[in-house]
């Protein structure tokens, strides 16, 4: 870690004007386009359009003017996935729900409990840097590495949503949040009892069972879900089972709400291992004898606690006060020379976040559209566990590790909305936030405490200008962070490090030049002014740097109806993810790529309602290769693309018949990372799931 903080202390300040110049220029760039796209006779039109945010499938936007800022009036890179977008999906997994979702990076391990992870904006998705911060109903559900183990507790019938966030300009949320935030909206309120029964390949069977109560001034939610399957591979067995509950009581005048969310999920699953180049392509659903014992168990708990209340016409306040659990346990053996490892994780977090709005109502502002305030706190404690044993077909033989640390964030922001007149919002923000905490491992005799990041502060900014109904153009500038993991956040040598400050922009246009047609085209770039990453392997938990480095892209997205009865949407992600300085330690890796990071990604759909009965859909997926090391050596691999088809039937008011088939081509795609040779893990193979849904 010296080169680490010998690299750090020499890092420049940021130079604000290189940052500048490029947004100005895609924003003017933007502007043609913004004008081209739409026919000579609009350009009369002085409407504005209200949002930057795009939105696939159905989803229910509020229409108050009190209350908290909607997300899609404050931020302008949004996207909005729709629950019937989410509901009849077919997953095993719940991160394969976003392959659907624009811009964003599936990484499949398929590895048991690790399954896979998504990523998005040049960041890959190996574990080594987590960069996106996961909420559920908007409560913080990352682990302490930024993993994301809490979407374990969710099923698709039980979700009303989704809400992705990418860049930098969210001033909500400060750890994880490096290159945005994933929120999953959960169903709250209704009347409803539904039910989901699925069977299909590789003897998957899924149950799903969805309670809403809602009568006067309570609101009830239940949801069970349990899924079972013996996998495409060999030893590739999961099977887990959640359940939660949510309780809200609503006041009389509508005013107050307040709630409590309970969430459990217990998994199991074995884990088929990694093969070599040939065997994964000879015989991709084989695992070697060695990983025979490899697999593990997860527990996660979610409670909290939630108000939400109008003190009067002008200010919001609400509060969320939260506990997470997570309890995982793994065995895992990368090779028949290694020995198997089994590596525990231990997490309880604590925390309380708050934010007040307030939309001032003076004389003196009587010209002023829709001026609103808006700010927060946030406060987090860890007590955290991670030891690591090498074991023999799970009995423990030596103690490699044995981690104690506690790690507390505090965090605070400040946002307006300012609108001059009718057709252009300013969104300035600025946020703070500063860890503490200590680290401890009984094991070697040692105790740290944490690195001084200080205070790290992190301006915001984003501007819409809709000229016309039919189109907006959007900027935004921000700044967010990277601290340190695990062991790697304390000083375990001694050196002072700063975090990693990331400056990222981002300009584009949205626009809908026809009612049948909407869509986003953006460009962006993110630099880290110092990046390290998790050494995942590595008993000690350290962390090594990669050096400067630049993320950038071009995104562009397209939703069409072509008639009543048919729905089209394409997306398309350029991108770029290189070191521009490195460590001093591999001066090589200058001008190279950040390995496991794909040149593109794509996914598009076709949505056709055949009659008043039959819904028949078609969707596609994939990325480009990538390099396996930020060495840039020995050739890429990862590239796919993947085509599913579903037919949904109506039987009756409240019977649906649903066929879905998955990799409809059986092509052959695969997860690769390498150590003394690539290590290769096949994806699934064609595979058709049958499912009745009940409404009773």
């Amino acid at each position: 870690m010296t080169s680490v903080a010998a690299r750090r202390r020499r890092a420049r300040r940021p130079d604000h004007l290189h940052r500048v110049r490029p947004l100005v220029r895609a924003t003017a760039l933007g502007g043609l386009l913004a004008f081209s796209a739409v026919p000579d006779a609009l350009a009369q039109s002085t409407a504005s359009s209200e949002d930057a945010a795009l939105t696939l499938g159905t989803v229910e936007v509020s229409g108050r003017r009190s209350g908290p800022l909607q997300l899609r009036n404050v931020l302008t890179s949004v996207d909005l996935i729709g629950a019937d977008r989410l509901q009849q999906q077919q997953v095993l997994y719940n991160w394969e729900l976003f392959a659907q979702s624009p811009g964003v990076m599936l990484t499949q391990f398929r590895q048991g409990n690790e399954s896979g992870k998504l990523s998005f904006r040049g960041f890959n998705g190996e574990g080594e840097v987590n960069a996106v911060k996961l909420l559920i109903d908007g409560v913080p559900s990352n682990d302490n590495a930024g993993g994301m183990p809490f979407l374990g507790t969710l099923f698709p019938l039980d979700m009303a949503g989704i809400e992705v966030v990418r860049g930098t300009n969210d001033a909500r949320y400060g750890l994880h949040n490096i290159a945005g935030n994933v929120n999953i909206l959960t169903r709250q309120g209704g009347n409803y009892d539904e039910a989901r029964l699925t069977y299909g390949s590789f003897n998957t069977r899924q149950v799903q069972v969805a309670k809403g109560v809602e009568n006067g001034n309570w609101s009830q939610n239940y949801f069970l879900g349990y899924e079972k399957s013996d996998g495409y591979r060999e030893h590739a067995q999961a099977e887990n089972i959640a359940f939660s509950g949510k309780w809200f009581y609503t006041s009389d005048d509508g005013r107050y709400r307040t709630g409590l969310s309970i969430r459990h999920a217990n998994a199991y699953a074995q884990e088929p291992g990694y093969l070599t180049a040939e065997d994964a392509r000879a015989n991709p659903r084989t695992s070697y004898a060695y990983a025979q014992s490899d697999g593990g168990n997860r527990q996660l708990d979610q409670v909290s606690l939630h108000f939400d209340g109008d003190i009067d016409d002008q200010l919001a306040v609400g509060a969320k006060l939260y506990l997470n659990r997570v309890r995982d346990q793994r065995w895992l053996r990368y090779s028949s020379t290694t020995s198997q490892q089994e590596r525990l994780i231990d997490e309880t977090h604590y925390g309380l976040m708050t934010t007040a709005t307030y939309r001032p109502q003076w004389k003196a502002l009587e010209g002023m559209n829709d001026l609103a305030l808006e700010g927060g706190f946030n406060v987090e404690r860890q007590e955290d566990q991670s030891p690591r044993f090498n074991t023999v077909n799970k009995v423990r033989v030596t103690q490699t590790r044995d981690h104690h640390f506690t790690f507390d964030t505090f965090g605070a922001y400040l946002q307006a909305v300012i609108k001059p007149v009718e057709s252009f919002k300013i969104i300035p923000g600025y946020r703070v936030d500063k860890v503490g905490g200590s680290f401890s491992d009984p094991s070697r005799g040692v105790r740290y405490g944490i690195q001084d990041y200080g205070v790290i502060r992190q301006p915001k900014l984003s501007v819409v200008y809709a000229p016309i109904k039919q189109a907006s153009l959007y900027a935004n500038w921000g700044r967010t962070f990277q601290v340190g993991a695990g062991a790697a956040a304390y000083k375990s040598n001694n050196n002072d490090l700063r975090p990693s400050i990331n400056d990222g922009w981002e300009s584009g246009v949205k626009f809908t030049p026809v009612e049948w047609l909407d869509g986003r085209l953006a460009w962006w770039e993110q630099r880290a002014s110092d990046e390290v990453k998790r050494r995942l392997n590595d008993p000690t938990g350290d962390s090594e740097n990669v050096g400067r480095t630049k993320r950038s892209g071009v995104d562009l997205q397209l939703n069409l109806r072509a008639g009543k009865r048919t729905t089209m949407w394409l997306a398309y992600s350029r991108q770029r993810s290189e070191i521009i300085t490195p460590d001093p330690t591999a001066p090589a890796t200058i001008g190279k790529e950040i390995d496991h990071v794909p040149r593109y990604l794509f996914s598009g759909g076709v949505d056709y309602q055949a009659t008043d009965y039959l819904k028949l859909s078609t969707s596609l997926n994939g990325q480009g290769s990538y390099y396996l090391t930020t060495a840039n050596t020995g050739g890429k691999f990862g590239g796919y693309t993947l085509v599913d088809a579903s037919a949904s039937y109506q039987v009756s008011p409240t019977l649906a018949l649903e066929l879905q088939v998955k990799n409809l081509a059986n092509r052959y795609y695969e997860y690769v990372w390498i150590n003394d040779q690539t290590r290769h893990a096949p994806g699934d193979g064609r595979a058709a799931y049958l499912s009745a849904k009940l409404t009773y």
